[in-house]
């Protein structure tokens, strides 16, 4: 199965009772891991980000879990000159400008081979091959909080259902664990493949960023009936707790007809747990980081104050509101 040097499923303890067949079921590409998170899911948590998504929202704050393929960011103020990434370049896709180095991302093949020689960590590879193993590891490290908190493990990303049989894995892998487990989705995926993970799941952060269709393929490059249809059938599910969740994005959805255009469909399906995430700047310096444009730079942050209406609107058509999970 071509595994490398070290792994044994033989002697792996999480294979045992694993669904594989390729290589991708067990290996997957992690860009991220944070840990004592609490706003992903209850307790204090471990939230596991995926690479790949299959929207391109437009104001995404990890810009670099867009492409499942690994990428170079590239940190200007840390660079010294040194030219070692220039001398390992195979495509010679890289160059010192007057302060640091630069890539030219239409040669560059994302090999990797300049950030190994990058002492200064001017150069780093967003994106690492692991197995499932490797990442029960990683969250294993906090059972004793888990335990205490009541937390677990979380999947984002990106979109963890773009990795599908990899994150199935690291599910069943988590529930032997005994974890409370988690993911936060777009919803932007056939039903198949979404019941291929329910049963391993405690709890769906679900976002819903638009009702009307043709705004949120503005908003995403995708249209939402497969996203609002899936929620629709989560929210049928007795055992498996969902929450919507609503990027607040000023200009984009943030009217007051908007809002109450996606509680009332909240209502419909009979969810009532919704967690607004207020839009923010940190994810601008990524996509200068990595050689992307940041299209929606001019859009001012929302003030709290300007949130509570919303929070009002929520409680008086019967639903429990909150900002990022938390109550103000």
């Amino acid at each position: 199965m071509g595994l490398s040097v070290g792994f044994s499923l033989k002697n792996n303890r999480y294979m045992k009772g694993l669904h594989i067949s390729k290589k991708k079921d067990y290996m997957g590409v992690i860009f991220d891991i944070q840990r004592y998170s609490i706003h992903d899911g209850p307790g204090i948590r471990t939230v596991i980000f995926l690479k790949g998504c299959f929207l391109k929202c437009l104001w995404c704050s990890n810009p670099e879990s867009q492409d499942i393929k690994k990428e170079i960011a590239v940190y200007p103020k840390k660079c010294i000159r040194c030219s070692n990434c220039i001398k390992v370049c195979p495509v010679n896709a890289i160059k010192l400008n007057e302060n640091s180095v630069e890539i030219d991302r239409s040669k560059c093949i994302r090999c990797g081979k300049c950030t190994q020689v990058c002492s200064s960590t001017a150069l780093r590879l967003i994106g690492r091959d692991m197995y499932v193993e490797e990442v029960l590891n990683e969250v294993m490290k906090d059972e004793v909080i888990y335990r205490k908190s009541g937390g677990g493990v979380t999947f984002s990303g990106g979109e963890p259902l773009m990795q599908l049989n990899f994150l199935k894995n690291l599910l069943i892998a988590s529930k032997k664990e005994g974890l409370h487990t988690a993911i936060e989705t777009s919803g932007f995926s056939s039903w198949q493949k979404i019941k291929k993970v329910i049963n391993y799941l405690d709890l769906i952060l679900f976002d819903i960023k638009h009702i009307d269709p043709e705004r949120h393929k503005q908003m995403t490059g995708v249209t939402n009936k497969l996203i609002l249809d899936n929620a629709r059938r989560i929210a049928k599910i007795d055992k498996l707790k969902l929450i919507i969740r609503i990027p607040f994005i000023p200009q984009y959805n943030n009217s007051e007809n908007e809002i109450r255009e996606i509680f009332k469909f909240a209502k419909g399906i009979k969810i009532n747990d919704i967690h607004i995430l207020p839009y923010h700047h940190l994810g601008k310096s990524k996509y200068i980081n990595i050689g992307k444009e940041y299209k929606i730079k001019n859009i001012s942050l929302p003030k709290k104050n300007g949130l509570e209406p919303f929070l009002e609107m929520g409680k008086n058509m019967g639903l429990n509101v909150s900002l990022y999970g938390n109550k103000i």
